[in-house]
C-alpha cells in the first residue's frame, strides 16, 4: 500500500493525503454479510451524550467478520481484498472448500487466489491461524484470542502485529506493540503475520472537514472557557488551568496527564508479565 499526496491548489488539498487502494479489488461488498449500521452520537440509552465529539459522518453498513476462525482443517480461498469503512485495516472475503463464506482480517501481502487454513497443522504462512503453543517463538501474529473460543480480540488495528515470546505447558507469553508482555492461555488461537495497510497512520487528513465525514465533531480547549464550565477556564490572557499553574484536568476535575485509571486489584492483572511501560 501506498499514500498519494495531491498538488497544493486548495487550502485543503496542501496537507491532504489518501490511499492508493491498488490493494483492493473491488468495490462491492458481499451483500449476505452487510447489515445496517445505527449511530449513536455519542448517546447512551437515556439519551445522554457519554462520549463527547461524536456525531455525523458518513453512512456505513457493518460487514460481518469472523475473528473465531474456528472452521477448523477446512482450507479456504481469497476471492476479494476489500475496504472496510468500520476498521483501519483491509478485510478479505473467502470461500471455504465447504462452499461458506466469510469476512477476515487482511494480513499483509495476503493476494486473491491465495489459499489459508485454520489447523493445529497449518503450515507457518501468513494468514494461517493454530494454537498458540504450536507457533514458533519469535513469529508475529494478530487477531490473538484471550478466551479460547471466543475470537480474536487483541491486535486487530491496521500494520500492527505481536511477538510470540516463550511458550509453557499452559501458557503463552505475548510481547503487545503496547510493549506489554502478557500471558494467555497455550490453546487460544491467533493469526500469522502481520495486519494490512500498514501505512494508515501516515496519511494526513489535510483539513477539519474530512475528521466530519468520519464522524468527529470539533473540540473546544478548557483553557478557552471559563472558570464555571471547566477547572482549567478562567484567568487573564492564556494562563494556564485558571490562572495558576494547576495540573491539567478534566472537565470533571479528574488529572488528564498521569493519573493510573487500571484498577490494581484487577484479576487479570496476574497475567502481565511485564507492563507497557517496562515495569
Amino acid at each position: 500500500m501506498a499514500l498519494k499526496v495531491f498538488k497544493p491548489i486548495t487550502p485543503g488539498t496542501r496537507f491532504y493525503s489518501v490511499p492508493t487502494f491498488e490493494e483492493i479489488t473491488t468495490d462491492k461488498p458481499y451483500k449476505p454479510l452487510v447489515v445496517p449500521l445505527k449511530k449513536s452520537g455519542g448517546r447512551n440509552n437515556t439519551g445522554r451524550i457519554t462520549s463527547r465529539h461524536r456525531g455525523g459522518g458518513h453512512k456505513r453498513n457493518y460487514r460481518i467478520i469472523d475473528f473465531k476462525r474456528n472452521k477448523i482443517g477446512i482450507p479456504a480461498t481469497v476471492l476479494t481484498i476489500e475496504y472496510d469503512p468500520n476498521r483501519t485495516a483491509r478485510i478479505a472475503l473467502v470461500k471455504y472448500n465447504d462452499g461458506e463464506i466469510k469476512y477476515i482480517l487482511c494480513p499483509d501481502k495476503l493476494k486473491v487466489g491465495d489459499v489459508i487454513v485454520a489447523s493445529p497443522d497449518a503450515e507457518f504462512k501468513d494468514g494461517n491461524a493454530l494454537p498458540l503453543k504450536k507457533i514458533p517463538v519469535g513469529l508475529f501474529i494478530h487477531n490473538i484470542e484471550m478466551k479460547p473460543g471466543k475470537g480474536g480480540q487483541l491486535v486487530r488495528s491496521a500494520g500492527n502485529s505481536a511477538q510470540l515470546v516463550a511458550n509453557d505447558d499452559k501458557f503463552a507469553q505475548i510481547k503487545l506493540p503496547s510493549g506489554e508482555i502478557r500471558m494467555i492461555p497455550n490453546i487460544c488461537y491467533a493469526t500469522l503475520g502481520t495486519v494490512s495497510n500498514g501505512d494508515h497512520f501516515n496519511i494526513s487528513y489535510g483539513k477539519a472537514g474530512r475528521t466530519r465525514w468520519f464522524g468527529v465533531r470539533p473540540q473546544t480547549r478548557g483553557m478557552a472557557m471559563n472558570p464555571v464550565d471547566h477547572p482549567m477556564g478562567g484567568g487573564e490572557g492564556t494562563s494556564k488551568s485558571g490562572g495558576g499553574r494547576l495540573h491539567p484536568r478534566s472537565p470533571w476535575g479528574k488529572n488528564a496527564k498521569g493519573l493510573k485509571t487500571r484498577n490494581p486489584k484487577k484479576q487479570s492483572s496476574k497475567y502481565i508479565v511485564r507492563g507497557r511501560k517496562g515495569k
